[in-house]
Parts: structure tokens; C-alpha cells; sequence
């Protein structure tokens, strides 16, 4: 019922000339099935300007929507798997600021990971001694070069 209120808002506001771009809401076919609809709206005038009514466009975008939920939740499974596991695991961006650091590698480290996002690995977390060869090692896997196993110092 919340959705008829809002659709016949952006229908009202559309023949007081106000368009609606991308209002999205279900709709229930005939057959009872609910179909997720995106609508424009917009305001139908003859010569005059005087208005005659709205038209509105709609998308089905059920299946987008579908889409988008499923990889929401691989993308949920996976953060999950990421922070639960017992190896220590962290992410750079291409600038190698830290966009990953996970609950074992918290505890080894001392840093939660609030402390650590947005950080330059390198240069806030690697001793001098190591940040060249960190460094390059860290590249290489940005390039997409398989590196071996490496030891952080």
C-alpha cells in the first residue's frame, strides 16, 4: 500500500509538471506476480502547454534487481569468509592504501582494522629495511604476476 501512495505521488507531482526520473517500485501482475518496475513520468501537454496527463515509461528490472541482491550476498559470503579466516589477510588499492585487513591479521598485528584503511601499507606498516622489496612484491601482484609466498616482516 505504500508504494500505491508514492506511485500516485510521482503521478500527481507529474501532472503538476513536476517529471519523476527513476522512481522505483513493484508492480503485481494479473497473475499476482510481482514484477520490480523503474518509471519515469512525465507531464503530457498539447500546443498550448495546458496539460492532458503523464506519461509514464517503465523498465521491468526484476531480474537486475534479482541480480544485484544475489551478488550482494556472494559479496557479504565472501567479506565474511575474508574476516573469519585463520590466515591473516589484507587488501591495497592500486595507490597500495589498505582497503582489507582482516580479524587475524588485527590480532597479529595489534592494529584494528579502523586503524588501518585508508593507510599506506608501505610506508605506515613496513620497516625501512623491507619497504623496496615489499614494495615490489606488492606490484607485481597488482600487475597480476603470480609472486610465491612471501614473508612479511
Amino acid at each position: 500500500d505504500e508504494y500505491k501512495v508514492a506511485v500516485n505521488a510521482v503521478l500527481q507531482k507529474a501532472l503538476q509538471g513536476h517529471e519523476t526520473d527513476n522512481f522505483e517500485f513493484p508492480f503485481i501482475t494479473k497473475s499476482g506476480q510481482r514484477v520490480e518496475v523503474l518509471l519515469n513520468a512525465t507531464t503530457r501537454r498539447d500546443t498550448t502547454g495546458q496539460t492532458l496527463g503523464v506519461v509514464g515509461v517503465g523498465q521491468d528490472i526484476t531480474e537486475l534487481k534479482a541480480g544485484k541482491a544475489e551478488l550482494q550476498r556472494v559479496a557479504n559470503d565472501l567479506t565474511l569468509l575474508i574476516d573469519t579466516a585463520n590466515a591473516p589477510i589484507f587488501g591495497i588499492d592500486a595507490n597500495g592504501m589498505i582497503n582489507e585487513w582482516n580479524r587475524k591479521m588485527a590480532a597479529i598485528t595489534g592494529f584494528a582494522k579502523e586503524e588501518v584503511m585508508g593507510n599506506d601499507l608501505v610506508v605506515d606498516f613496513i620497516s625501512d629495511e623491507f619497504r623496496s622489496s615489499v614494495q615490489e612484491v606488492l606490484q607485481k601482484a597488482l600487475q597480476g604476476v603470480q609472486t610465491d609466498n612471501y614473508q612479511l616482516p
